[in-house]
């Protein structure tokens, strides 16, 4: 007998929810409320200064707005840090991690680009580091912690995007789980944070994709259940550029001065294929209607209606 899931919302508060994160909680509330599963929702506030507690409220408030409901209390991330410090203990006691004391400067100039030139592969140069020139360095700088990641492939079935597989050492290399800062890295906190709600179903933009083989390799080294993925596709403006907080595009303060949440829903179920027409829809009504099969595999722009693009853009 299968299990009801239970799936998360974990947006990072650094700004106003925009339609392309308000896709990503509706796909991952219909998806699990269609199988009488649990809906969770986490704030990934690691990074304290860049996330103030204000914009954290906000989001919750948005979501509620909506309509959307949640089974637990919010999760706050930058609340688990002693969760975070014992995984990093366990990891280091593995020898899996090592300091690495390169700046930014140093890193772009010796890493070699991967696919897309879009990041960068770590050479592993501080691995490398005796002892002797680990206490040394750490007299002029507080290093990072990065873990080590095996010459081999690593593949999964993703439910929307279908098989994946990376190469750990020669697409991402040694990746950091603990800042120089101190912050612990988005890799390690999320595993953890899946683990400890009984996440078994993950819905996330395609833009992650490639952090997944990393996330399941942790899950493994630390004995951690792996959930179901499914990356959903990138939200679009009418010019097919993707939608981010840092340019405030159609952001939920914006839609809401010309839009009632029903007008939202329907426009973003339109867009993903969820319902033939562009109408006010109500989540329940979603819920009723869901499947995983009509949902578009390719990246959708948007079609705001002539009223809320005039707002929008003011």
């Amino acid at each position: 007998m299968s299990t009801a899931p239970t799936g998360r919302f974990a947006p990072t508060p650094s700004g106003r929810l925009h339609l392309g994160n308000i896709a990503c909680a509706l796909l991952a509330y219909l998806s699990v409320r269609s199988e009488g599963g649990r809906f969770l929702l986490r704030i990934e506030d690691l990074d304290v200064p860049r996330c103030p507690r204000a914009l954290s409220m906000q989001i919750i408030d948005d979501l509620r707005f909506l309509g959307f409901d949640w089974d637990e209390p919010p999760l706050f991330q930058s609340e688990r840090t002693a969760v975070y410090e014992a995984a990093l203990a366990r990891l280091e006691a593995m020898d899996a991690v090592y300091p690495c004391f390169c700046t930014r400067a140093q890193l772009h100039a010796a890493a070699a680009p991967n696919a897309g030139d879009t990041q960068f592969v770590y050479d592993g140069a501080c691995a490398r580091l005796t002892p002797a020139e680990r206490l040394e360095r750490a007299k002029t700088r507080r290093p990072a912690i990065r873990l080590r990641v095996p010459d081999e492939a690593l593949s999964f079935e993703d439910g929307l995007c279908g098989p994946f597989c990376e190469n750990l050492a020669r697409d991402c290399g040694d990746f950091v789980i603990r800042r120089s800062d101190g912050l612990f890295g988005y890799q390690l906190a999320v595993v953890l944070d899946d683990a400890a709600s009984g996440v078994t179903q993950v819905v996330r933009g395609r833009d992650i994709l490639s952090s997944t083989p990393r996330q399941i390799y942790l899950q493994r080294l630390l004995g951690l259940p792996t959930p179901q993925y499914l990356h959903i596709p990138l939200m679009q403006d009418a010019q097919g550029r993707r939608l981010a907080k840092r340019d405030r595009d159609l952001d939920l303060s914006a839609l809401a001065r010309s839009m009632t949440p029903q007008q939202i829903l329907g426009m973003l179920a339109f867009s993903l294929g969820l319902i033939p027409e562009n109408r006010p829809a109500s989540l329940p009504e979603l819920v009723a209607g869901f499947s995983w099969s009509l949902v578009r595999r390719e990246d959708v722009r948007l079609a705001l209606p002539a009223q809320a693009a005039a707002t929008q853009s003011e």
